[in-house]
């Protein structure tokens, strides 16, 4: 006879978890117990929110479920950011959620929420377990649901006595991996389409990738000369330095790559759903009826279809796909070449940093000493805002499984995803970018990062305004600004505050002895760049905005 919170980490522990982000709760007291004597790893957050992204981020790097567990309502509530971002970028998480008594459910007890109801628009699934026996069962199923086809969320809610009651139940066994493979008749399609293409393009989104399928990938496209493109904050799937890269398909896109897209007679669109950030607002390709032919490879039937009618559609995971299809032979001389080698050659000129701007800080030089710096497996995550344009736009990602960004958009993901990150790999150097608005939505994450001695370094570039908004507040409204202005602390002396270590930047020469002297602290450190408000993108000030309106 085991209690429900017993049966609850051996499930966990018998499908391969090592590590659970939670905020404690008195509605989940017995798994808390249980852990006490699991070999997983509890990391306990300081919001429910940041505990989720942790999660996302840990489900985002590795591609097993991230675990999170958190009490009932206004915790439930706080972790739903969490659960829309991994629903929208279609990452592998469950979250368990402390449920009222059952006694008690349906008199709007204390903290109740109906989380089927709550979450069913933004979860892939939410159940509650009204039995504890049935433990097993439902949480393998979790993991099997959280993995497979398109991955995503899934919610489980735990009532307090159930966690508590004694049962019989069978052991928990691992779920089993679901894969989808491509077939022969579809790869001679994609095989002669791409033989008979004069301006073929690749693009590579989504999940369910892993190292070895990225390389047999990377062997396609040298096999066949294809221009490469990765998908809005998918950037680790493709090494940006191959010459076959030819640049982000994202936010602010390279107009000669726009260009590219627009022009191919070919797509082969792989993994990725290519919505409304990485297709300008669907615009590279016209949905429903794109102008190229449209080979789209998804490991969920039902993204195939959905928004874009594909030519050939391939029921497959990216891996398995790059597995069977690397086994092709390419063309000896493919006509395409040249304009691949154009592209990589336009890319690189795209992402040298500008040297100059307005103010005393210059991120184009800083952004050129990380490059100088920064081991190529090291983990680069951010949240939301103009700051991360100098991220996706001047980093030049080189591996798998280094990069942990919202594709929703989400501010305060930073700090808690490199968090996750570090503790996921604490071998690797994890750097987190932060503006001054999105780390004050998650920065007390860094407090987690000192109570684990996970040296984090956390860039927070403040320019006293919440930037994109501002951004675009100027040009539709221009001199009329109206919330968006910000006062800050003093970031460094926020960071010693928590016992890491604080630096202030307030010209570019001061960066790189910064970033060093952090970096040998061995703590968790935040190096607050002060960046003029004017430098609110890479090319153009907000008076260029203003005037131009």
């Amino acid at each position: 006879m085991k209690t429900g919170g017993k049966l609850i980490v051996e499930a966990l522990e018998a499908n391969g978890v090592e590590r659970v982000y939670c905020v404690p709760g008195e509605s989940y007291l017995a798994v808390l117990d249980a852990l006490h004597d699991s070999p997983i790893r509890t990391i306990v957050c300081r919001q429910e929110g940041g505990a989720a992204m942790m999660a996302d981020c840990a489900g985002r790097l590795t591609g097993q479920p991230g675990i999170c567990f958190v009490t009932r309502g206004p915790g439930a509530t706080n972790a739903s950011a969490g659960i829309h971002i991994a629903r929208q970028d279609s990452i592998p998480l469950i979250m368990f959620i402390g449920q009222v008594a059952s006694h008690a459910k349906e008199r709007e007890a204390f903290q109740e929420v109906d989380y089927r109801a709550f979450f069913g628009p933004i979860a892939k699934w939410a159940t509650e377990i009204d039995d504890a026996a049935r433990i097993p069962e439902i949480v393998t199923r979790a993991f099997s649901i959280a993995t497979s086809g398109r991955p995503g969320p899934v919610v489980i809610s735990l009532p307090e006595d159930m966690l508590t009651s004694l049962v019989e139940a069978p052991a928990a066994l691992p779920f089993t991996p679901v894969e989808t493979q491509p077939g022969e008749a579809e790869l001679d399609r994609l095989e002669a389409l791409l033989n008979a293409a004069k301006r073929p393009f690749a693009i590579l989104g989504g999940t369910r990738w892993t190292r070895h399928g990225v390389q047999a990938f990377t062997r396609i496209a040298e096999a066949w000369s294809l221009p490469v493109g990765c998908s809005f904050r998918r950037q680790m799937l493709f090494d940006h330095l191959h010459p076959n890269y030819a640049g982000d398909v994202g936010i602010g896109i390279n107009p000669k790559l726009a260009a590219r897209i627009k022009e191919a007679d070919l797509i082969l669109l792989i993994g990725g759903r290519f919505g409304e950030m990485p297709s300008s607002d669907y615009t590279l390709m016209k949905s429903p009826y794109p102008d190229q032919t449209l080979v789209h490879i998804h490991p969920d039937s039902s993204e195939l279809g959905r928004v874009y009618r594909p030519t050939v559609a391939i029921n497959a995971s990216p891996t398995a796909f790059a597995r069977a299809f690397e086994k092709r032979n390419g063309p000896t001389a493919p006509a395409w070449a040249d304009a691949t080698a154009e592209a990589h050659a336009d890319y690189l000129v795209w992402s040298t940093p500008p040297k100059t701007g307005p103010g005393a800080v210059q991120m184009g030089p800083i952004m050129d000493y990380l490059e100088s710096v920064l081991p190529e497996d090291a983990i680069l995550t951010n949240g939301a805002g103009n700051y991360a344009t100098w991220v996706h736009r001047f980093h030049r990602f080189r591996r798998f499984a280094t990069q942990g960004a919202p594709t929703s958009g989400s501010m305060g993901y930073g700090t808690p995803a490199a968090v996750a990150a570090k503790a996921t790999f604490p071998e690797r150097t994890v750097v987190a970018f932060a503006g001054d608005g999105c780390f004050l939505m998650n920065g007390q994450e860094f407090a987690t990062a000192v109570q684990y001695d996970l040296p984090i370094i956390v860039v927070v570039v403040n320019n006293g305004i919440y930037g994109t908004i501002r951004m675009h507040q100027e040009r539709e409204y221009p001199g009329r600004v109206e919330g968006t202005d910000l006062r800050n602390p003093d970031f460094a002396a926020l960071a010693r505050a928590y016992g890491g270590h604080g630096e202030t930047v307030e010209t570019t020469d001061a960066f790189a002895p910064a970033f060093e002297r952090a970096k040998a602290s061995g703590k968790p450190a935040i190096i607050e760049i002060k960046l003029d408000p004017e430098a609110i993108t890479p090319a153009r000030t907000l008076t260029d905005i203003r005037e131009k309106r």
